[in-house]
């Protein structure tokens, strides 16, 4: 990040945070736009409307963007020094938005396993991965690698539900015998999703010069 200038590194996170935005604020809108009230589901009962449909653990996806959400900004406190209060709070941040894919316990007393256990190992490698940042030492929080793991997690959460949510809307448009247009959710996480990606895919190439460019002169 430090290879950026000052006014780009300031571009690039005001981006990322909307794109982290558009990936929340996503999650709370209509997916799939149903004929009555009753039916403009929104992306946090995808997973749970779609039960029904007899899709199986395929509609864990529906509940992949607060992990996506949750991951990069704990990727992205992993590359700010611990000793910013700021730190603390992304990760905090990080955790509590991957918990907004907990499974009702409702859920995890009476459906099977293979129905919510994806989503609490999800939920515990967000954990995981925020207690490892805050365990790196000093050197590591320079690393571009995190910056190509947030592109990776980003470009995730852009395809997987997306292509669930195209592979679910025939049926629906079956059962409900007419056309389902497309919510405006999943414009939000896709957009998202891949501005995330596209800004963290950015900065990593720049830090990765950076580094080739010191490399010299540490020698």
């Amino acid at each position: 990040m430090n290879a950026l200038s000052p006014r780009v590194r300031d571009t690039s996170l005001i981006l990322l945070f909307l794109g982290l935005t558009a990936i929340f604020v996503g999650y709370f809108q209509i997916w799939l736009p149903g004929p009555a009230a009753g039916l403009q589901i929104i992306g946090i009962e995808m997973g749970e409307w779609i039960k029904f449909l007899g899709v199986g653990p395929r509609r864990d996806l529906f509940y992949s963007p607060p992990i996506v959400a949750g991951l990069v900004i704990s990727l992205l406190a992993s590359t700010w020094p611990n000793d910013r209060w700021q730190t603390w709070v992304a990760r905090g941040v990080a955790v509590a938005v991957a918990l907004l894919s907990f499974p009702a316990i409702a859920s995890i007393q009476f459906e099977p396993s293979s129905e919510w256990l994806l989503r609490l190992g999800l939920i515990g490698f967000v954990v995981v991965v925020t207690a490892l940042g805050a365990l790196l030492p000093k050197r590591a929080v320079a690393s571009p690698w995190p910056w190509l793991l947030m592109t990776i997690v980003a470009l995730l959460g852009a395809l997987l539900p997306t292509i669930q949510f195209f592979a679910i809307r025939p049926i629906v448009e079956e059962i409900l015998r007419r056309s389902i247009g497309i919510g405006l959710g999943v414009w939000l996480n896709v957009t998202g999703s891949l501005v995330v990606a596209i800004v963290a895919l950015v900065i990593f190439f720049a830090s990765r010069r950076g580094q080739q460019k010191r490399q010299p002169t540490d020698r």
